[in-house]
């Protein structure tokens, strides 16, 4: 697994650990848990409380590019100290299939914490979906005048005033002589490291890897093919390829085009960062193989054994699929009724009413004020006037006005969430694809804290207190093998 380290220090708070501490301790959680540390981000004298962090907001953009599947953190108030905030940003990263891992806390954060960020995620996806659907529309009315729509301009392209393609006249020739070129039989790391050394740069500034350029490769606008989702017109913009050269190309590619590295990358492991060795307590990891028949399998594989062998840690692995799927089956079982619903419910207000610290302070410091204003008032109309009377009068009236302003702006930055929106967010679970990966993932990362797994068992730790007992290893895979449906309930962990 791949990871990259996230470490901010605020200088107001001489109390925190120094950069070095942070870096060292996610250096040492990586290397126990069999992780790659790729890059570090660092943000130096800058509160948590703003994402006006130039280095996290380039971590943010750089997982879309899938060069690393997890954030290292040295606790989850370096990630945010807002807990939307954080929701908001750890949306991106699970879109872009991307976890935060606190490597000094427990698994995960508060169950109650967990479950409510996990709410504020699905109210911000609808009200999200809610904008697509309107930038959608003005997008596809741009798609049937082959207008630029937004996002990297393809390298050999400009977009005039009109929001049209045009050919660029210094770029457009690179990418003919980069398909003439493979084309011919030139290998794609030759071309790269030719462009590379010239000091060309791909769509988006940077040098070459193989993933932009064969990205570059496989990009039909070349052809003069305007694209934007179901949206296909032929001839629409000018072309810098022609066909013949384009089909080469194409063909080319497909000979060369490795079935088991592609098949891998494919493939979302779902209890990413969730799931544990029982024997060593090092962090499984996902890897897939080839049968003699051809057949790609995946699988869960210990950090340790992947890395030191099964001298060092005997576990063996264990099938991705089964797996996942009675985690998922037993987690819809143990929170899909009304009694463990309602007490999650009392749970999330409760916890929400004791996060946001500061709206109880504002909201008793305009009570006081308004207090004071009734007494000045009642003063006043028995006749009690002093010469400062008006001048405290309009102090007071000051005051009101801008605590206000402050609980109506705090209230707007953390709304209040209803018990109402709390049932109906865990209703869309009822109704929810038990067979579609999105859904899985869903229900995985707001319910399950850890999986620990053994040589004859499985331990599911849910994101709320029940206790139960662990089930057999075997009873699991033999079940979802085999298309029996889960395990017996009286097996299940709970």
């Amino acid at each position: 697994m791949n990871a990259v380290i996230y470490a901010r220090y605020s200088s107001d708070n001489q109390r925190e650990e120094s950069i070095e501490g942070q870096l060292r301790e996610c250096k040492e959680y990586a290397d126990q848990n069999g992780i790659t540390v790729v890059r570090t981000y660092i943000d130096r004298a800058l509160s948590a409380k703003t994402d006006s962090r130039p280095q996290f907001q380039q971590m943010i953009h750089d997982s879309a590019t899938h060069t690393f599947e997890a954030v290292l953190v040295w606790k989850l108030d370096r990630f945010s100290r807002n807990r939307y905030d954080s929701a908001h940003y750890k949306r991106i990263l699970k879109n872009n299939r991307v976890h935060v891992v606190s490597v000094t806390e427990s698994i995960s954060n508060t169950p109650e914490g967990i479950m409510l960020e996990s709410l504020l995620e699905g109210m911000a996806e609808y009200y999200s979906a809610e904008l697509a659907e309107k930038v959608s529309r003005g997008h596809k009315e741009n798609a049937l005048k082959a207008k630029f729509n937004g996002g990297p301009v393809p390298l050999g392209y400009r977009i005039d005033s009109e929001q049209h393609y045009q050919i660029d006249p210094v770029t457009a020739p690179v990418v003919q002589e980069a398909f003439q070129r493979y084309a011919a039989g030139e290998s794609i790391r030759s071309i790269i490291e030719s462009l590379n050394a010239r000091g060309i740069r791909n769509s988006r500034g940077n040098p070459f890897t193989k993933n932009s350029f064969q990205t570059l490769l496989k990009n039909r606008r070349y052809l003069g093919e305007y694209r934007y989702k179901d949206t296909v017109i032929p001839d629409a913009i000018p072309a810098i390829i022609d066909p013949d050269c384009f089909d080469a190309v194409q063909r080319r590619c497909e000979i060369h085009r490795q079935a088991p590295a592609h098949n891998k990358a494919d493939v979302h492991y779902l209890l990413t960062t969730k799931l544990f060795c029982g024997k060593c307590g090092t962090m499984m990891a996902g890897e897939s193989g080839r049968s003699h028949t051809g057949t790609v399998h995946c699988y869960y594989k210990c950090g340790t054994r992947k890395r030191s062998g099964k001298e060092v840690c005997s576990l063996k692995p264990v099938r991705k699929e089964p797996l996942e799927q009675f985690v998922v089956q037993t987690a819809l079982e143990k929170v899909l009724n009304d009694r463990v619903i309602d007490l999650l419910a009392d749970k999330l207000l409760e916890y929400q009413s004791q996060e946001n610290t500061r709206l109880p302070v504002l909201q008793a410091e305009l009570k006081e004020v308004k207090r004071r204003i009734d007494k000045l008032v009642a003063a006043i109309e028995q006749g009690i006037l002093t010469p400062s009377t008006k001048s405290r009068m309009e102090e007071l009236e000051q005051q009101r006005e801008e605590l206000e302003t402050s609980v109506l702006q705090e209230q707007i930055e953390t709304p209040p969430i209803t018990r109402e929106q709390i049932l109906f967010w865990f209703d869309q679970f009822c109704y929810g694809d038990p067979a579609d990966i999105a859904f899985q993932e869903k229900v995985i990362d707001c319910f399950v804290n850890s999986i620990y797994l053994f040589d004859d068992r499985i331990v599911v730790n849910f994101n709320y207190p029940e206790g139960g007992h662990p089930v057999s290893l075997e009873e699991v895979l033999s079940s979802f093998l085999d298309g029996n449906g889960a395990p017996k309930k009286g097996l299940l962990h709970m």
